[in-house]
Formats: structure tokens, C-alpha cells, sequence
């Protein structure tokens, strides 16, 4: 009778974690935040105990499982909607490698070795750092390589200014340019700050996409 109850609380957590991640609209493990793993971890731990302690009630698993994901779809909605909570929950990109130079600050900070950007890049078929133009360090923990060019030319990745209508002041320094200078070129083409969804810069311009999908 046990090994029924024990046979049956797993396969129903089985459809009830699919059930969990279909809500929370997950796709693919390589999509995780750190939210997510968490929520993960938690409710893997909580079915552990369900299974081994199958005298107590199923009721006493599902109900922190629900309260997990109910937790995980609000913070999605708000994360969505604040740049800035969204960056205290799920991190930034961090610029690891640039112009085949490495970032040794950036790579400390994040507490990243070089022995695993050096796997990282092995695994893409790069040989040396300097066959790299650019590398994000993602939230997820993923590393985004950009490989030079064939003849080996300088390019301009998109630098982001405005991401929601928020001006991104690391980037303006980066520029070694000011809020006056940004707001400058946005009101030039007839546009006010709150109704830029997005804008990047490259190739020494700035390109505006405002929140009716029109790219300036």
C-alpha cells in the first residue's frame, strides 16, 4: 500500500509540475533566472519530503507548490513593469570581453574564473580571446560571444540608452556622454522620454523605437 501511495505521489507531482511551469511560462531550462531555480529547488525539496513522508497530507505539499508559483507569476508582472526591480532580482549583462581585450575588473566582480570563459570560448570554437570582438556575461549565467568579422574590422554592437522609457547611465558613461546630450537627440526628432520604449546606440547614431513600434 505504500509503494502505491509513493508511486502515486509521484507521478501526480510529475503533472503537477508541469502544470506549475505551463503558468509560470517557461520554455527551456536555459531561460531560468534566478528566480526560477530557486522556485525549482524549492519545490523539488518539498516533493522529496512528500514522497518520503507519505503518511502526511498531500495537501500540506500542494499548497506551498501553489504559493511558490503564485509568488513567481507576480514577480514576473512586476519585473516587467519596473527596470529597476527587475535588475535587483535578475542581474544584468556584464561586458566580459571587449574589442578582444579582456574585462579583468568585470571579471572579478562577477566572481567569474578564467578557467570557465576559457572552456566557455573552447566550446565555440575560439582559440584565443582576441578572436572575440565582444562577450556578455548573461543573468542566467550564459556567456554571448561575438566573433570578429572575417577581415577583422571593428563593429558597434547596439549600446542601449533607454530600455522603458529609463536613460541607462552606465552606458552614457561608457559614451563619456551626458543625460542633456541623450535628451537632446530624443526631443530633436519630436519625441519625449516616456514614450521611448527603446533606444541603442551604433555606428555613432541613435536609434529610437517608441512604444507604437515606430524606429527613428
Amino acid at each position: 500500500m505504500e509503494l502505491l501511495n509513493a508511486l502515486f505521489r509521484t507521478i501526480f507531482f510529475y503533472f503537477l509540475v508541469v502544470l506549475a511551469y505551463r503558468l509560470m511560462g517557461k520554455k527551456e531550462i536555459s531561460q531560468l533566472e534566478i528566480t526560477d531555480l530557486i522556485v525549482s529547488i524549492l519545490m523539488a525539496e518539498l516533493i522529496a519530503i512528500s514522497i518520503e513522508n507519505i503518511k502526511d497530507p498531500i495537501y500540506l505539499t500542494i499548497l506551498p507548490i501553489g504559493a511558490l508559483v503564485l509568488l513567481e507569476i507576480i514577480l514576473s508582472k512586476i519585473t516587467l513593469k519596473s527596470r529597476k526591480i527587475n535588475k535587483i532580482m535578475t542581474g544584468k549583462p556584464s561586458l566580459i570581453i571587449s574589442n578582444g581585450k579582456l574585462n579583468f575588473k568585470e571579471l572579478i566582480k562577477q566572481r567569474y574564473t578564467l578557467d570557465a570563459l576559457l572552456l566557455e570560448l573552447r566550446q565555440a570554437s575560439i582559440k584565443t580571446i582576441n578572436e572575440v570582438e565582444y562577450a556578455f556575461l548573461e543573468p542566467n549565467g550564459k556567456l554571448s560571444i561575438f566573433k570578429y568579422n572575417f577581415l577583422k574590422t571593428k563593429t558597434d554592437y547596439p549600446m542601449p540608452l533607454i530600455i522603458d522609457g529609463e536613460i541607462q547611465k552606465e552606458t552614457l558613461k561608457q559614451l563619456k556622454k551626458d543625460e542633456n546630450w541623450l535628451l537632446t537627440k530624443i526631443y530633436n526628432k519630436n519625441i519625449t522620454l516616456d514614450r521611448v520604449f527603446y533606444a541603442f546606440y551604433k555606428n555613432k547614431k541613435v536609434y529610437i523605437i517608441n512604444k507604437i513600434d515606430n524606429i527613428t
